[in-house]
């Protein structure tokens, strides 16, 4: 399903005349350096080929649509018409004499095969530059001898004719490359498990590259290398194992590539790589996704820094969904500006040595993904702690919360990372380990903040929303006449604290939420007893006690403590109500 929906993604991008993705027999690849050769294959300059970042002044390989570049892993491979200085100069970092000599010499002979009888000056020039040039004096030549270090450095060069362009590019060139592919075909004949045709089989399957965390050279999704993991009857033929056409594994490979190079539209959650896509070419869906998954950049978007221009239809969208979010409203559906029904994609990828996990992979309509992430921040919406607090917590911001403060890696876990994300676009209960994570949080550091509360009622909420009694005090602020004996404790502990501080006039080192407040919430009938006995000293020290002695009465009748005495052990769950009761009441304290 993977494999078929790349290709599909491929082929739409393939019939849009704005799309630059390459075509069948070529790659994109970083290029740093030009050789600029004249018509007779004289070496005249070399010339930098890198571009600014657009991160103030700092100068990237170029990324260059270039004859398709195998992967190889051991032994001598040429590219075509772009590759490093040990095969385009027979110059290496290592100065390994030999082993350069044995790759110009399998270049030289590449390109004698594809363009010899090719008549145009650029082939003409390659072929003579081939011919000519002395690999026993590269070194010392003047255009080379002040950038030997770069040159050398394993970066891409291609060639340049004077006076005309890059040579790659040139048609001639492009189809006499493409015949040569062409003849190239010797894989086996088999059915291609993405398309259902026969073909030839593709034996290796290209690197992917641009996931954090995978080797610089890329990492295979598609693999087979040993007899451990090969079928019966499919030994030494890797790609026999998983049959895929030779055009399939081109197709899903450079679009996978394209989508990972894109970093305007690629997000991460913990070890987690995600791209996203829709049936169409157009970019307007793609840019409604990735704000909505981050709504962090609606604070830039319309700004001159912002990073990247995103589409203003969904720019639009998006600021539409949350304003009706925070005001509660109904979100009905899309504007006609996209298609609700048009087929959207997610896949999550993470490394795994030499090769890619698939950490997940969702399909649904866009509609349907617009619907399920909406819900989701509708589900979260709680009071704000601070006016500073953001309207909608991303995902990222989640799984942050999930870490302790005091860890150096703030990496949240790789496999909650995959489960929450797919709780929020199944529009499923969010993962266990979520909820338990956040309560050892809070436990552990006495203190309930505006996101921890946020994710305890929305993983209450989607769990138990068949329970009135629980659903009740999942609300997005104070419900004063809910009598849930949990969510009335944690209102009881937050008064209770409120009268200590104001006795104090806020001169505590230590408050009883930092002595008390996870003992309070998993043994209440061991700990009230104690805080009531303390707030009655509180409460004659203040000024205004009686205000806090009549709200601890009214909480207290509540709970009829004569009839229901305090619970000796609150379950992990009612804990949370407890923590939410907690949250809802401090915020209530000090709202005018």
């Amino acid at each position: 399903m993977i494999l078929q929906s790349l290709v599909k993604y491929y082929e739409i991008l393939t019939e849009d005349q704005n799309s630059d993705i390459p075509k069948l027999g070529y790659c994109k690849a970083k290029v740093s350096l030009a050789l600029n050769i004249s018509a007779e294959g004289e070496l005249l300059e070399l010339i930098p080929t890198k571009v600014k970042s657009g991160k103030g002044n700092k100068l990237l390989p170029q990324v260059m649509e270039v004859p398709a570049q195998e992967k190889r892993s051991s032994g001598i491979k040429p590219y075509f018409l772009c590759d490093n200085s040990s095969y385009v100069l027979g110059i290496d970092d290592e100065d390994n004499h030999d082993r350069a000599k044995k790759r110009f010499e399998a270049f030289k002979s590449l390109h004698f095969k594809i363009l010899e009888g090719v008549d145009c000056d650029e082939a003409k020039a390659v072929l003579s530059f081939l011919d000519k040039w002395d690999i026993e004096s590269a070194r010392d030549h003047p255009a080379l001898i002040e950038d030997l270090e770069e040159i050398t450095s394993g970066v891409n060069i291609v060639f340049r004719l004077d006076g005309k362009g890059y040579i790659h590019k040139n048609s001639t060139i492009k189809r006499s490359w493409e015949k040569y592919k062409l003849s190239c075909t010797k894989g086996k004949v088999g059915q291609c498990l993405v398309s259902g045709e026969r073909g030839n089989i593709a034996r290796i399957h290209s690197n992917i590259k641009g996931v954090r965390g995978s080797k610089s050279v890329g990492a295979a999704l598609v693999s087979f290398n040993a007899k451990a993991y090969e079928s019966y009857g499919k030994d030494d033929a890797q790609g026999l194992n998983a049959p895929v056409s030779e055009y399939a594994e081109f197709a899903y490979t450079t679009v996978l590539n394209y989508l990972l190079a894109d970093n305007d539209h690629k997000q991460y959650l913990g070890d987690t790589t995600i791209v996203f896509w829709a049936e169409s070419p157009e970019v307007k869906y793609k840019d409604l996704a990735s704000l909505l998954i981050d709504p962090k950049e609606l604070e830039t978007v319309d700004s001159e820094n912002a990073k990247y221009k995103r589409d203003e239809g969904a720019v639009r969208e998006v600021k539409e969904v949350f304003r009706k979010i925070s005001q509660g409203m109904k979100i009905v559906d899309l504007s006609n500006e996209f298609d609700k029904n048009i087929n959207f994609y997610i896949l999550g990828l993470s490394p795994n040595s030499a090769r890619l996990s698939v950490r997940f992979f969702l399909r649904d309509s866009f509609g349907g993904f617009i619907e399920k992430v909406t819900q989701h921040y509708i589900d979260m919406k709680i009071e704000k702690q601070f006016d500073t607090d953001p309207d909608v917590i991303p995902i990222w911001r989640i799984l942050y919360e999930t870490v302790s403060t005091k860890s150096e890696d703030k990496s949240a876990s790789p496999l909650l990372a995959g489960s929450v994300l797919r709780s929020i676009l199944n529009g499923s209960v969010y993962p266990t380990a979520l909820f338990n994570a956040i309560m050892i949080r809070i436990r552990a550091e006495a203190e309930i903040n505006y996101c921890k509360a946020a994710i305890i009622k929305a993983y209450l909420l989607r769990k138990y929303k068949e329970s009135e009694n629980i659903k009740e005090v999942l609300t997005v602020s104070l419900n004063e006449q809910s009598k849930n004996r949990a969510y009335v404790l944690g209102r009881l502990f937050a008064v209770l604290e409120k009268a200590q501080l104001e006795a104090s006039e806020g001169n505590l080192n230590t408050t009883i939420r930092d002595r008390y407040f996870s003992s309070a919430c998993a043994t209440p009938a061991r700990v009230f007893p104690i805080l009531l006995k303390l707030a009655q000293y509180h409460i004659s020290k203040a000024e205004y006690g009686y205000v806090n002695d009549k709200k601890i009465e009214q909480i207290m009748d509540m709970l009829d403590i004569e009839k229901n005495p305090f619970p000796a052990h609150l379950s992990l769950e009612e804990q949370g109500l407890f923590a939410l009761g907690y949250y809802h009441q401090r915020k209530s304290n000090y709202t005018k």
